[in-house]
């Protein structure tokens, strides 16, 4: 039996300072060591809401419920905490950091993940092979963090991040945001190279395009702070073949919703 990496339990969400607006409702979701889970949604339906208050993020408040990582109730912990643990979060729109390297910034985010000094050698030897895994020139390891990159290499900087830090939960926001054919191609050809039966992934996204590179074991559907609907890849060619429409008219609900 596969063993859980991450438990979230009747999981209620607000905007830190404004208890009144509750985003996420009450959701229930498990993601074991070695799948794939793929969340999908409407704009503003709750997703990237429901990611960053897994990840700990202070503008979101947990109302009520538990987030479980490998067995230990994270709720009340910090985002660093959360980090060193073992978890990852990539996002929508990665930061730029002018006049710091990716390989400083690698080194020092792995120190961190560590709680200790990772040594040159040692490191080097890592991120040369996590380069080559993920077919990623060198060079580009030398560039200021995503200064001048486009959207495409921005969102291999946080695969290469992803595989040197070597997370045991994933969860990745909208990756295939703005990407090109070609790009999306080579950051879910990156994804599916550092895919192993110990990490467990979740998935963004609003469409399935990016799921026709890797497939999901499992696919969720959230609307208004929700997950409304579970099942398997089939799921999600439903959706890219009819929309949400559907799920919606079944529902009884509108299209309409409000926060993300």
């Amino acid at each position: 039996m596969s063993e859980p990496i991450l438990e979230v339990r009747d999981l209620r969400v607000s905007v830190t300072g404004k208890p009144e607006i509750e985003i996420v409702h009450g959701v229930d979701l498990t993601v074991n060591r070695g799948e794939v889970h793929a969340l999908m949604g409407p704009n503003g339906s709750g997703k990237s809401t429901l990611a960053n208050a897994i990840a700990g993020n202070p503008s979101y408040t947990v109302d009520s419920g538990s987030i479980i990582f490998a067995g230990a109730d994270i709720t009340e912990e910090r985002p660093d905490e959360r980090a060193r643990r073992g978890l990852f979060l990539s996002f929508q729109y990665p930061t730029t950091i002018p006049g710091v390297t990716m390989v400083n910034f690698l080194r020092a985010a792995l120190s961190a993940r560590r709680g200790e000094d990772v040594p040159a050698r040692e490191f080097l030897g890592q991120l040369r092979e996590t380069l080559a895994t993920l077919k990623i020139d060198e060079d580009f390891a030398r560039r200021y963090v995503n200064d001048g990159f486009s959207g495409g290499e921005k969102k291999r900087a946080e695969i290469l991040q992803l595989g040197m830090l070597r997370p045991e939960l994933a969860i990745l926001d909208e990756t295939d945001s703005g990407l090109d054919v070609d790009a999306l191609r080579t950051v879910a050809e990156g994804i599916n190279a550092l895919r192993t039966p110990k990490i467990g992934l979740l998935i963004i996204t609003h469409y399935q395009r990016i799921l026709n590179y890797i497939t999901p074991d499992v696919v969720h559907v959230m609307v208004h702070g929700k997950i409304v609907r579970s099942g398997g890849p089939e799921l999600a060619k439903q959706i890219e073949e009819n929309g949400y429409d559907p799920i919606l008219q079944e529902l009884g609900i509108g299209e309409e919703v409000a926060v993300s």
